[in-house]
């Protein structure tokens, strides 16, 4: 087909069924793909992609509960992978400090079975309806990336506390995750200058179950998670906002993750 329309952005005649309207005149298909490509992806205020999905915290929320349903068919695997550290002597070697390094992160997605521990069913349904009401918030905020691994550092966070505290607990639950995203949710408010009275009380809400549930649930899981949760947290919001913000936030991620596994080595060492 003739066509007599030129591209106003190569200069290369366009077919009229294949041409695009643009700002000014028509481009080509090639043009306008090439164009796309150079477009900057938004971004939020501490450098993450825009999402309209929170997709990782469905995808958390969806691991935590086919995990559960793992643990009813087979009870089995609390004690197989739940957070332990050791078990007193006489019994069979078994925790991280017997090689057992993947409980750090295991236990952070299994729960107490419906029939046992403090809360039962209730410890999964409390858990995912707090991930899922802040999660989406704070992967909002942070991008997928940054709150994926703000998650992970603060479930390790919790595991190695209980390590370095409880090494003979069996330990299970999200709950230091989920503190870390409370921390989370309290450094992105102060930084970006919202209103302080809600998130206060959120926090004050946090930290009076944090009080509350020591007696009942490891407290040291939820302090460690927040912990961690607060270092990386203020690394996202105060890194500068130039090139070196990325390098910045995740040196600081590095920094965290192989000081709590030089703290884990540092304990099993002293176990064994």
């Amino acid at each position: 087909m003739e066509s007599h329309v030129r591209c106003t952005r190569c200069d290369r005649y366009i077919c009229p069924a294949c041409m695009r309207e643009a700002a000014v005149g028509h481009q080509c298909v090639e043009c306008v793909k090439e164009g796309a490509r150079s477009v900057r992806q938004a971004r939020t205020a501490f450098g993450g992609r825009i999402a309209a999905v929170p997709l990782v915290t469905y995808v958390l929320i969806g691991l935590n509960v086919l995990a559960y349903l793992a643990e009813l068919v087979r009870p089995s695997v609390v004690g197989r992978f739940g957070m332990l550290g050791t078990v007193p002597a006489g019994y069979l070697p078994e925790g991280v400090a017997h090689g057992e390094w993947y409980r750090l992160l295991t236990g952070a997605f299994l729960h107490s079975p419906p029939t046992d521990g403090t809360f039962g069913i209730l410890h999964i349904l409390m858990n995912m309806a707090a991930l899922w009401n802040i999660g989406r918030v704070v992967e909002g905020q942070l991008g997928r990336v940054r709150y994926l691994a703000l998650y992970l550092l603060s479930a390790l966070g919790g595991s190695v506390l209980v390590l370095l505290i409880a090494p003979h607990d069996l330990v299970v639950g999200a709950s230091g995750a989920i503190f870390g995203l409370g921390a989370a949710y309290y450094v992105m408010a102060r930084r970006l200058g919202s209103d302080m009275d809600t998130v206060n009380r959120f926090m004050g809400g946090l930290l009076l179950w944090l009080l509350i549930s020591a007696g009942l649930t490891s407290w040291q899981g939820h302090l460690g998670g927040l912990l961690a949760g607060g270092v990386v947290t203020l690394a996202y919001a105060y890194a500068p906002r130039d090139g070196r913000r990325t390098l910045v936030q995740a040196g600081v991620c590095v920094g965290l993750l192989a000081l709590l596994l030089v703290l884990a080595w540092a304990k099993v060492s002293a176990l064994t």
